[in-house]
């Protein structure tokens, strides 16, 4: 088709991949879809994409083009017309914007006070819309990612603090909060690990969770999750005092077929009595399982059902997931260059977020946001839903922003 002169294609976001740092140069300048909509650079690459659209429809309509050539412009114009569209709603929505704002500079007088209240009503409701339409337009050019409609193994853990149960305490609630942020979603969670504390909280827990695009929602739980809170017992509890503790959140894609390949001479493979609830065979029957990979180290666990197989068939299911996430990781560090990778391997050495009791406030340091009401947060519902959806759409920014970032760098020759 090049040799033809009238198309030359633009790439979509899909052309690469992207790792999200959450701390560059979008968090500065754009908080949030509509005010990155309003950047020279999104304008001009817009522009050129609505551009293309019309190139693309037009030749669609010559004779003289082949089956291959038709069915490429085809695929094109496809890709291009949910963005065209969007990007025309977004510059009528504006245009009505600005004229509601000309209008209020006029409507002045106190008897045309009533006008401009409702002027004014219209306009926050055309600025809703447009933020909306922003983050519908960033959703069409940002890639999905391979396993965003997979389902997940999740895994937490306690971390250790001096002075108490806390991390234990809080492991437990986070893991409460996950299994009712399934329920409000209508995902399915089989618990596959649980190990409970012995003063009410929890060690470590695992969990298969399936349904609509339960990768996409819990990606970036994964992360150190710090808690301060005065203890509900003891001298600490007595004197006000406040401590700090940690836990773990893994999150890892599992596929509907993962193809690592496990020897079974590279597998140990031991049996033990069940510790949580699950009825009369815990403690009675060795049907919980542990295997341990033994080049890497890897070990998995599970106690879900009563049956000693059953267990052992999830406990590999997830021993190849955790194999395939180490092969992802690699690819990953690989193809990524200027960008600090934080976010794309699921570190958890990264402090992602503190949940202050004290204070009744969550922050996600990654992307400077504070929720208030904490029990609201853990009760895993509309406002744990809020602030997984504003992770999401900063992480929607970012891929534009370092895409145009690339594009601007290839087009001044840098």
């Amino acid at each position: 088709l090049h040799s033809h002169g009238f198309w030359r294609p633009k790439p979509l976001l899909d052309a690469a991949r992207f790792t999200l740092s959450f701390n560059s140069w979008h968090r500065k300048n754009h908080q949030d879809s509509q005010a990155l909509w309003k950047h020279e650079a999104v304008q001009k690459y817009l522009e050129s994409l609505s551009k293309e659209y019309q190139q693309v429809s037009h030749q669609l309509s010559a004779h003289s083009l082949n089956d291959f050539e038709q069915r490429t412009l085809r695929r094109r114009c496809a890709d291009l017309s949910p963005i065209a569209a969007a990007f025309q709603e977004i510059k009528e929505a504006e245009r009505e914007v600005q004229e509601l704002e000309a209008m209020c500079t006029e409507l002045d007088s106190r008897d045309e006070k009533q006008l401009l209240e409702l002027a004014l009503e219209e306009k926050e409701s055309l600025n809703k819309k447009m933020n909306t339409l922003c983050r519908k337009l960033f959703q069409l050019l940002v890639p999905k990612e391979k396993y965003d409609t997979s389902p997940v193994i999740l895994e937490v853990t306690a971390g250790r603090t001096t002075g108490g149960d806390i991390c234990q305490q809080f492991t437990k609630e986070m893991f409460d909060m996950y299994q009712s942020y399934a329920d409000y979603k209508r995902w399915t969670f089989d618990v596959v690990n649980y190990t409970p504390a012995e003063i009410g909280g929890l060690h470590h827990a695992a969990a298969h969770i399936s349904g609509e695009n339960v990768y996409r929602h819990l990606k970036y739980e994964g992360g150190t999750h710090r808690v301060q809170r005065i203890p509900e017992t003891g001298m600490s509890s007595r004197m006000q005092r406040i401590h700090t503790g940690t836990m773990s959140v893994i999150v890892l894609p599992q596929p509907e077929e993962v193809d690592v390949k496990v020897d079974p001479k590279d597998l140990r493979i031991d049996t033990f009595r069940a510790k949580g609830a699950g009825g009369q065979h815990v403690n009675k029957t060795d049907s919980a399982v542990r295997i341990v990979h033994l080049p890497t180290g890897l070990a998995v666990e599970c106690q879900q059902e009563r049956s000693q197989q059953l267990n052992k068939e999830i406990a590999l299911r997830t021993l190849r997931a955790k194999l395939y996430q180490q092969v992802l990781e690699k690819q990953l560090s690989q193809e990524q260059s200027a960008r600090k990778l934080q976010l794309g391997t699921r570190a958890q050495s990264e402090r992602i977020r503190t949940y202050n009791f004290t204070q009744d406030r969550v922050t996600d340091h990654r992307i400077s946001y504070d929720a208030r009401n904490i029990k609201e947060i853990l009760s895993g519902k509309e406002a744990l839903d809020k602030l997984i959806n504003r992770l999401l759409e900063f992480a929607e920014i970012e891929a534009v922003t370092q895409y145009l970032e690339n594009l601007q760098a290839l087009e001044g020759g840098g």
